[in-house]
């Protein structure tokens, strides 16, 4: 009896100790996905992906991050996994990794992606924000733009987007120091905006500082609208009270308040959540902007691809059953999506992690 009891406490510990914002431990169920009882068809452009993170679009051409630190290139069928020389070694552990990646507006000229990745220096977990080029079969890191962003085994935000201006957004974790959110002289918990030199925007919010927003506790996707409205999804807290996951309207300059308050909580100075989950847990990841007023949520813990307008304020699934799914694309008007159960949270298939394409 005693052993079964320690081996039950062992186990619970170890579940615990998995757990995250990115909501612990999911399991994958097997066969065709449903939406209101009737199966999405999809087809699957490429498998047996090692954790991936972001999908990029050069024509035809797909590039996929992965957390350990490399970019698989997949194109006419055949998937084609390619090294990254970084100058600072990529600390994969827990959410940290190689994370953000997107293509230079200029790739097909300059062969240039910009990258984020968590390393470790002086005993610390940090994060910095690179540029890659491709250079024949592998891409390799030319030059930093920005370095020492707090990281942690949890929170580290990663998320990177070319905006409509033109310029470089990125998304950073509270580094599990709450405090720093609303810091606004630090660099942890805020959405970031750069120009693609790694210099500051005259028309940032705040002078002489990367910050665009901030009080954030564990951003991720980042998305336009056509009227040019900039949307954020973003984790909310673990443990009791959990749940509390947003989707957020991001102006310049704005505090979305954590750790202050989470979802429906208003107070003065603070800006509201346009949704957010109350109890319930979906750990949003990547977004994208469909036509329409509607945005694609791909979630982790809620094992779902979402659709939510943004005028009618209302959720609706179209994908589920395929597990934990990490990022999500619109490209010439098809919806891309890849499942991520192979980042130790999930329970992944033989063919696991893998690129779908759903039919329209």
């Amino acid at each position: 009896m005693r052993k079964r009891i320690l081996t039950a406490v062992v186990v619970t510990i170890g579940a615990l100790l998995l757990a995250s914002c990115e909501g612990g431990k999911s399991s994958v169920k097997t066969g065709g996905a449903q939406v209101s009882g009737e199966r999405t068809p999809y087809k699957v452009v490429a498998e047996k992906l090692q954790a991936p993170w972001v999908i990029a679009f050069d024509g035809d051409a797909i590039y996929v991050s992965e957390r350990d630190g490399n970019v698989v290139r997949v194109a006419e069928g055949k998937s084609t996994r390619m090294p990254v020389h970084f100058n600072k070694n990529v600390h994969a552990q827990g959410e940290g990794g190689f994370l953000g990646f997107v293509l230079a507006p200029d790739f097909q000229a300059s062969k240039e992606a910009f990258a984020y990745h968590t390393y470790e220096e002086n005993g610390k977990i940090l994060n910095r924000i690179i540029v890659l080029k491709l250079e024949k079969d592998a891409w390799v890191e030319s030059r930093a733009l920005l370095e020492g962003i707090p990281g942690s085994f949890n929170h580290d935000g990663g998320r990177m987007a070319i905006g409509p201006d033109g310029l470089l957004y990125v998304t950073t974790g509270d580094a599990g120091q709450e405090e720093l959110a609303l810091d606004k002289n630090s660099l942890a918990g805020k959405i970031l905006r750069m120009k693609l030199d790694g210099s500051i925007p005259p028309g940032n919010p705040f002078p002489d500082s990367y910050v665009y927003s901030y009080g954030h506790r564990n951003p991720q996707g980042l998305a336009w609208s056509s009227s040019g409205m900039l949307f954020a999804a973003e984790h909310g807290p673990s443990g009791n009270p959990g749940g509390h996951d947003e989707i957020n309207s991001i102006v310049p300059g704005g505090n979305y308040g954590w750790p202050v308050v989470i979802g429906g909580q208003h107070r003065e100075g603070m800006i509201d959540p346009v949704y957010h989950t109350g109890e319930d847990t979906i750990a949003p990841s990547g977004i994208a902007m469909e036509s329409g007023n509607n945005l694609l949520v791909a979630t982790l813990r809620g094992e779902k691809l979402l659709r939510y307008n943004t005028l009618t304020k209302k959720m609706s699934v179209v994908l589920q059953n395929e597990g934990r799914l990490r990022d999500v694309r619109v490209h010439n008007g098809d919806i891309y999506v890849i499942t991520n159960n192979t980042d130790g949270r999930g329970i992944p298939s033989d063919k696991d992690d893998r690129l779908l394409l759903l039919a329209k």
